[in-house]
């Protein structure tokens, strides 16, 4: 299995630090997210990774090349013209996913004890059960947050929610709201070869805008690690959260 780490954007919550370094670079422990990542999908076998860059990509490359990938093959996908975002930077890499069934897609700003093998367990399980084609597998937990993904009762995703704004979008309006499982994403999927058949949107998107356009047709469905840790490095202040929380 492969993965992609999402490793582009331009960090702006992180800043003084990313005004000129990227977000994938900020240390924990002496670790830059990007290595610490990188190392957690090592833990399950996973050592062909590509990453996607923008934001000084160039330190991201010199990085990697440094460190010989910290132990694994590690392309590099360019966006230096556009950042393409979550949706656009996989379909721009779509060729490197062109053999896999399944791949895992991870932010390079989170930081997570998720027992990976678990989730893929729970992803072959989901295939096997599946009422149509399984198109992702996405982490979630039930932390606060200001975005819910919503999922019906037998776990399939149908909607978002802005909880500040009170915007909403169906993929499939739910009859009862009260049947609804609202949902925080952890940044961490697990995509199938059908995201690629299927994704009619190009360019520049978000991949849970694509999500909630194929959910119509397609089964996405979640896995709950709510018992665990997962840390949004995104700010100054989780950096040092960060440090306490995971060892050098």
């Amino acid at each position: 299995m492969r993965a992609m780490i999402l490793a582009a954007g331009l960090g702006t919550r992180l800043k003084p630090f990313t005004d000129h370094h990227p977000k994938a670079l900020a240390l924990v422990n002496g670790k830059s997210l990007l290595q610490r990542n990188i190392e957690y999908l090592q833990q399950y076998g996973i050592k062909e990774v590509i990453v996607n860059v923008h934001h000084f990509a160039d330190q991201i490359i010199h990085a990697v090349q440094t460190n010989n990938g910290w132990g694994s093959i590690v392309t590099i996908s360019d966006e230096t013209d556009e950042v393409l975002e979550t949706g656009g930077g996989l379909l721009r890499a779509k060729n490197y996913f062109i053999e896999e069934e399944r791949w895992i897609l991870m932010n390079a700003d989170i930081l997570t004890d998720l027992p990976l093998d678990k989730m893929i367990a729970a992803d072959e399980l989901f295939t096997q059960k599946a009422e149509g084609d399984l198109m992702a597998t996405l982490a979630v937990t039930n932390r606060a947050t200001s975005r819910n993904l919503i999922f019906n009762a037998a776990g399939t995703l149908c909607g978002w929610k802005n909880n500040t704004t009170g915007e909403e979008k169906w993929a499939n309006p739910l009859k009862d709201i009260n049947t609804a499982v609202p949902k925080a994403f952890s940044g961490i999927h697990i995509v199938h070869q059908t995201f690629f058949d299927a994704v009619e949107l190009t360019g520049k998107f978000s991949m849970i805008d694509a999500y909630l356009q194929l959910a119509q047709h397609y089964a996405i469905h979640y896995y709950d690690h709510s018992d665990g840790i997962l840390l949004d490095v995104g700010k100054p202040e989780s950096l040092e959260k960060a440090n306490s929380l995971f060892k050098p």
